[in-house]
């Protein structure tokens, strides 16, 4: 037994796409026509990190209480972890990127760790193997990640 996928309300699919794949590296498994229950068109999108695990099904949000969903899946917690082998490069290519990090890297018991906000507005852990020094950082971008699209 595994758990296969994970849905992520978005507000668009491309943007989406292009965040998880371009930003983040995953892979884009399947991009696929399909339909709601009412019978409007969508799309079955999924993104896998590389090697497979756990992938992300980008949902575009369909009607308002969906919309509103949209960076809330968890109601403001850290919801999703994205645990890298080399924390340092990761957190750096993120951040040039634009990815917006709301809590700087810093180190815990378990290892290095950084919050991110992803395309949606959702919290993420950056997490890495435990470093004696902390990765060089910038301040901490305040632009929404809407904004930037």
């Amino acid at each position: 037994m595994r758990l296969d996928l994970v849905t992520i309300v978005v507000e668009e699919y491309e943007p989406a796409i292009g965040f998880f794949t371009e930003v983040l590296g995953f892979e884009l498994v399947e991009d696929s026509p399909a339909t709601t229950t009412d019978g409007q068109p969508k799309r079955w999108v999924v993104v896998r990190p590389p090697g497979g695990g756990t992938g992300l099904l980008l949902a575009r949000a369909d009607g308002e209480r969906q919309r509103e969903a949209i960076g809330e899946q968890v109601k403001g917690r850290v919801g999703f972890f994205l645990q890298v082998d080399d924390f340092t490069a990761t957190f750096d290519r993120m951040q040039a990127a634009g990815v917006q990090f709301v809590r700087s890297p810093r180190s815990e018991v378990y290892g290095q760790v950084a919050v991110f906000l992803d395309i949606a507005g959702n919290r993420w852990d950056l997490l890495g193997p435990l470093q004696t020094t902390p990765p060089q950082t910038t301040p901490l971008q305040t632009t929404p990640p809407q904004a930037q699209q």
